[in-house]
């Protein structure tokens, strides 16, 4: 016999899910005193569950697909509707694969990094004349001109393109003016990237840019990607690269309240990779992922309809005291890797990111903040000013309030000698 999943009291629970943010399906689950529940999120049936077990499920591309499966303006922001996101079965793993070979090798990460590396250099110096810089603003132009010289996109006014792209992040969880204007910045963005589509398309020499593979890719059925799939999932490079300026900041929030931290990482006693992992861990980065189940299934007793509609929260399943003890303690001994393709530490999805819906982007991601963290670490000084570092869960996606000041920024000098 099927068991029954507690309800959530209350007739809708959209608003709910706006004050609370990160914290909507932790709370309910407090509520109800289970790891899984219904509620109704804009008048529509959901389940809302936390932890591995639920993450494995959602994650798994036979019982579960993306589309329908989050707000229209979300998609939009995101991801579109012509993104690979939104495939399934061997159309989805064909054109994942584009997305693997670009993101997952030795040469992407460190072409990657030494461009990160020089934007950063350049823009330290003009922070060695100012009194103070907002972190997360800088970062954000740093990761766009470091991605736009990876992928091969020329532009006279990157900045402008940080400033859209930062828009779309920061406005997904929006309603009213705000997301308006940032669905228009989008809609700017597509209409720039679409012109260097088909500049790429229309150059002779092919280049094996991530630009002119993306540019010149065929689906499993051996066409082209449509202009505006290319433009899609050239911005699904573009957009989340700069989204990790939100790690930026949370690292160096970390480096603020942990003042060990940095000189363990700057004398070799602790890993760079494993603050970064820790920081994705404990980080507000993605709230939930949905899913809509493809067939009927029973999930441990309980019995799932094919066309549910399904909320996994990723946020509390990397702060789930079964899989991480003490998980409101920032602990970089913790043994945390992207490698795992596990179902636990799923701070960008769970599963493998070849056969799955999983980021195929984590590997960057973890070098980025790594690299972000050294150069915070041995290559500035700076102060913290007095400021409001609070992070609101009700704010998605989350950030410290103030972007993370700094004050008196100034390249780190090097002892020399022995």
């Amino acid at each position: 016999m099927a068991t029954a999943l507690p309800a959530l009291p209350g007739v809708d629970h959209s608003l709910q899910f706006l004050r609370q943010g990160y914290d909507f399906v932790g709370q309910g689950c407090r509520t109800v005193g289970a790891h899984r529940f219904r509620a109704r999120v804009m008048l529509r049936p959901v389940i809302c569950a936390q932890g591995a077990d639920a993450a494995r499920l959602i994650y798994d591309p036979d019982l579960f697909t993306r589309k329908g499966a989050m707000p229209p303006h979300v998609l939009r922001l995101l991801q579109d509707k012509n993104s690979v996101q939104m495939l399934d079965g061997p159309p989805h793993r064909h054109r994942k694969g584009l997305f693997t070979s670009l993101l997952m090798t030795d040469e992407a990460e460190q072409s990657l990094l030494d461009l990160l590396d020089r934007e950063w250099g350049r823009a330290l110096q003009d922070w060695t004349g100012q009194d103070r810089i907002v972190l997360f603003d800088q970062v954000n132009l740093i990761l766009t001109r470091a991605i736009l010289g990876w992928t091969g996109v020329a532009l006279d006014d990157p900045d402008r393109m940080a400033g859209d792209l930062s828009a779309m992040i920061e406005n997904t969880g929006r309603l009213g003016p705000r997301m308006w204007q940032a669905l228009a910045r989008r809609r700017r963005v597509e209409a720039r990237i679409r012109r260097v589509i088909r500049a790429a398309r229309a150059d002779a020499a092919h280049e094996d840019s991530p630009l002119h593979r993306i540019a010149r890719f065929r689906d499993a059925d051996g066409k082209p990607l449509t202009l505006d799939q290319a433009v899609v999932e050239l911005i699904n490079i573009l957009r989340p690269t700069v989204a990790i300026g939100r790690y930026v900041a949370f690292a160096a929030l970390a480096l603020h309240r942990h003042p060990s931290l940095a000189p363990a990482l700057r004398q070799g006693r602790l890993g760079y990779e494993a603050f970064a992992e820790e920081v994705r861990r404990d980080s507000p980065f993605f709230p939930v992922i949905g899913g809509i189940a493809r067939r009927g299934f029973d999930w441990n007793g309980v019995a799932v309809a094919k066309g549910d509609w399904m909320l996994v929260d990723l946020f509390g399943t990397c702060h789930d005291p079964r899989l991480f003890p003490a998980p409101q303690d920032f602990d970089p001994q913790r043994p945390l890797s992207w490698r795992d393709f596990g179902s636990d530490f799923v701070p960008q999805g769970a599963g493998s990111p070849h056969d799955g819906h999983r980021c195929p982007g984590e590997r960057l991601t973890v070098a980025v903040i790594r690299h972000a963290a050294r150069m915070l670490v041995e290559r500035m000084d700076y102060s913290v000013p007095p400021q409001d570092l609070t992070v609101s869960l009700s704010h998605v996606p989350a950030l410290p309030a103030s972007g993370m000041v700094l004050a008196a920024v100034r390249p780190r000098a090097t002892r020399s000698g022995p």
